[in-house]
């Protein structure tokens, strides 16, 4: 059996280390993994295609901002990946991200539909079922459940310089994406799978199944050399962990959160740009994306919470991350976000609530890290290791090819 997965990353990032552990449990049941990719990569386990190269994501970069038809350049390099999976001959297909400025929709969709390969789609975000954006809970837009139009968010990604086509984008992918018979959409979160249930996308098989992480990395670590690192002795530490930070992954409220807090706090945020680590206060420690599995579970391992406070988002894995790692988890109540946690392992606060944001890290400082570790380690065990969750892909592979 030959899977053959299509995604914007391999083995790095959130979706490309979701795509890596689903190659992964293909490999040990025996079948053959292929992970077809358009941006960045680290070493695989699967079978690697790189579908496009720099000339080709900064056309599509630049069609994007000018034209306003993400998903609709890189001809030339979808052709090519099209003629590939002709000749490996896969028995399934399995969509990952097609947003990243690498693919053409319209060709590969006409593909799939003729081919009758059956095809799984895993979705993140909500690029899929509107006009334009992967998120709209900022601007609170719901047209996207009728006909998009006069997009309010062309400045955001996948970001237009002022030129709107969210109307036809609509259109198209509502055409081609339910041009495939054969299609099994899998939405990451429960709140996720209840939005396509109100999309363009309602009548194709939908199942639910959430992310996992590889408890194994993600793991109670060792802190001493972090904290003499970054001098957190002694302090009660609030992680942040998000790439890229921007409004929508809620930047301002640590910003806000530092000028509330004694010295006895100490926000520690990775994944900025180094601009934004110039920008910040003198409080709070900025750190670049690190690809450094093992530096990051020390760095979780090291905070005493892991704060989120995402303004819109399906189901993040750096809650898990956290979790794996023994650090409860504070979130605001957006999307799925709040679906990793429960009462022993986090707080949930209603979305923008500085004070609420404020009032459960008292909590959880009240309580000691100590009094959730052995919760949040266990939670993260139970629901969320890659290799039960991603055999949950195996099962609904077998199910599809016994069909």
């Amino acid at each position: 059996m030959k899977i053959f997965q299509i995604s914007s990353e391999v083995n790095i990032g959130s979706v490309g280390r979701i795509a890596e552990q689903i190659g992964e449990q293909i490999i040990e049941r025996g079948w053959e993994s292929y992970i077809a990719f358009g941006r960045e990569n680290l070493p695989s386990k699967s079978k690697t295609i790189q579908i496009s190269n720099k000339f080709e994501l900064i056309k599509h970069v630049l069609y994007s901002r000018f034209a306003d038809r993400h998903g609709f350049a890189s001809k030339n390099a979808t052709a090519k990946l099209v003629e590939k999976i002709k000749e490996i001959k896969p028995d399934i297909i399995q969509l990952q991200h097609l947003h990243g400025y690498y693919i053409n929709i319209e060709i590969l969709f006409k593909y799939l539909s003729k081919s009758k390969i059956p095809v799984v789609w895993t979705f993140h975000d909500c690029w899929s079922f509107t006009g334009h954006c992967a998120y709209y809970d900022l601007v609170d837009c719901q047209k996207w459940q009728t006909q998009c139009e006069k997009c309010p968010q062309i400045n955001e990604y996948p970001k237009s310089f002022g030129k709107d086509n969210s109307f036809k984008n609509f259109n198209d992918k509502k055409r081609l994406f339910n041009s495939v018979e054969n299609l099994t959409i899998v939405p990451v979160s429960k709140w996720l799978g209840c939005e396509v249930e109100k999309s363009f996308l309602k009548n194709n098989k939908i199942e639910v199944i959430q992310n996992g992480i590889d408890i194994e990395q993600f793991s109670i670590q060792n802190t001493t050399s972090t904290k003499e690192k970054y001098n957190l002795q002694n302090k009660f530490v609030i992680l942040g962990v998000a790439n890229p930070w921007d409004k929508r992954k809620g930047l301002n409220y640590f910003i806000d959160l530092s000028e509330k807090i004694s010295d006895d706090y100490q926000i520690l945020l990775v994944g900025l740009d180094k601009d934004q680590i110039i920008k910040l206060p003198k409080n709070i420690i900025g750190l670049e994306r690190t690809s450094n599995v093992q530096e990051l579970a020390e760095l979780y391992s090291a905070a005493d919470v892991f704060l989120n406070p995402t303004l819109e988002d399906t189901f993040p894995t750096t809650n898990l991350e956290a979790l794996a790692c023994g650090t409860p988890v504070i979130t605001f109540r957006t999307g799925g976000s709040p679906e990793a946690i429960n009462e022993s392992t986090g707080c949930v606060v209603e979305k923008g609530s500085l004070d609420g944001i404020i009032e459960s890290v008292m909590i959880i400082n009240h309580n000691t890290k100590e009094s959730y570790t052995k919760n949040c380690r266990n939670r993260a065990e139970k629901y969320f290791d890659k290799k039960l969750k991603f055999k949950e892909y195996i099962k609904l592979y077998e199910t599809i090819l016994k069909k």
